[in-house]
């Protein structure tokens, strides 16, 4: 049966409750071979190992002249024996006492040691006088100076940016292995939801979480499954949850955890499957249910918008990652000094909106967006950082230091 947390003493913090939750679910063991244009966002199933050196072979880092550094120094002129572009080398024997044009990324002549940047130095014709004594070795990229052959390049459950898709192609990987996209359910449920464009009728909304947490759970490049709006009726939810169970490897769910009479998600829960909790303590979002179904996970994020965004990135979106299997990050926390004082209760950890900014100094400071309800989505729109204050915590005065967790580019950076 259902046990509800708030008859316990005390509810769990938000990053007890992700604690909990990555130690009940075991990550994917499934892996696929994908394409270096298929596998932007994916995570790495194997470490990637160089097999080549990096560069390949020595070359240039100027466009300028390649010399012999014995034989130069300022004032020198010598003759140009010929030109090395990148992907057209030198490929004769210089002659002593003459220097090759070359081009950045071209391979450096064999017997040449150094570069001259063209900066340096005065043409005319066929000659050239270098202007300024020159370091041996200078300019040149070594083989093998950034990496050998047989370095690992990119670690097991790393997820793949296009940096690391640089990297591949760099080191010639056309394809690689990650773990497989997993699949997400989606549903809304609630009588009052309408799709936006929709004329709304008394006591009507739009239907805003769906569209918001799908962008999000996209983000995390899984499949999602959009079930739509499910009406408060026990069967459709019944047959709404089914099917997801059927599909998806996570099912989500927007609103309808709470305790009114229509909220029928607990009652079909614990007719299908397992709730491990129902409530956190946290603001917004104390609403926030995990679970197993028969064939899935399940999470199911309070019905105001603010509240299913936050669940969302920092339960939902974490629990994606670890099954998925992505190596675990740990959330990239600063401290800034709070410009505006804050209301704030004990009993609840709470991720406060705010707006991130640099003084002229270099020092961070942190204003909250203004009023923090649950329903108003535009306390979201104009931030760029959760400020974070402690389920003890109470009323923060400006010119205090407060922690701050920056958005990612899931809800937009700074």
């Amino acid at each position: 049966m259902i046990q509800d947390c708030c008859s316990q003493p005390g509810l769990m913090l938000p990053k007890d409750a992700l604690v909990r939750m990555r130690a009940q679910v075991a990550p994917t063991t499934d892996i696929e071979m994908v394409d270096l244009a298929q596998c932007h966002g994916r995570v790495l199933a194997e470490d990637v190992v160089a097999a080549i050196d990096l560069p390949p072979f020595a070359n240039s880092a100027m466009d300028g002249y390649a010399i012999r550094s014995a034989e130069v120094a300022a004032g020198t002129t010598m003759t140009i024996a010929g030109k090395a572009f990148a992907g057209v080398p030198f490929e004769a024997e210089c002659p002593a006492g003459q220097c090759v044009r070359i081009m950045t990324g071209a391979l450096l002549p064999s017997g040449l040691d150094t570069i001259v940047m063209q900066e340096n130095t005065s043409s005319d014709g066929d000659q050239v006088t270098f202007n300024f004594d020159c370091k041996h070795g200078q300019f040149v990229r070594g083989r093998g100076s950034e990496l050998a052959a047989g370095t690992t390049v990119l670690t097991k459950g790393q997820r793949i940016s296009p940096t690391e898709i640089g990297v591949l192609a760099t080191v010639g990987v056309a394809q690689v292995k990650v773990y497989r996209q997993l699949t997400v359910a989606l549903f809304s449920t609630g009588d009052e939801l309408k799709a936006p464009g929709e004329p709304l009728q008394a006591g009507e909304i739009y239907d805003s979480n769906r569209h918001a947490l799908r962008h999000m759970l996209e983000q995390m490049q899984v499949k999602v499954i959009d079930l739509g709006v499910i009406s408060d009726d026990i069967d459709k939810v019944r047959a709404a949850f089914e099917q997801a169970d059927a599909l998806a490897d996570v099912v989500v769910t927007s609103g309808g955890v709470s305790v009114g009479e229509a909220d029928f998600i607990k009652i079909i829960l614990d007719e299908m499957g397992q709730v491990n909790f129902w409530k956190l303590a946290i603001k917004p979002g104390k609403p926030f249910a995990f679970g197993s179904l028969p064939n899935s996970w399940f999470c199911g994020l309070p019905g105001n918008p603010v509240s299913s965004m936050v669940t969302c990135y920092e339960l939902v979106q974490p629990l994606l990652s670890h099954l998925g299997g992505e190596a675990q990050k740990t959330p990239l926390l600063f401290n800034a000094t709070l410009t505006t004082a804050l209301k704030k209760g004990p009993g609840r950890q709470e991720y406060q909106r705010g707006v991130l900014t640099q003084a002229a100094d270099g020092s961070l400071q942190v204003a909250a967006t203004g009023a923090q309800s649950s329903d108003m989505t535009t306390s979201m729109s104009r931030a760029n950082c959760f400020i974070v204050l402690p389920k003890e915590k109470q009323d923060p005065q400006a010119g205090e230091t407060v922690t701050v967790e920056p958005f990612s580019a899931v809800l937009g950076g700074l």
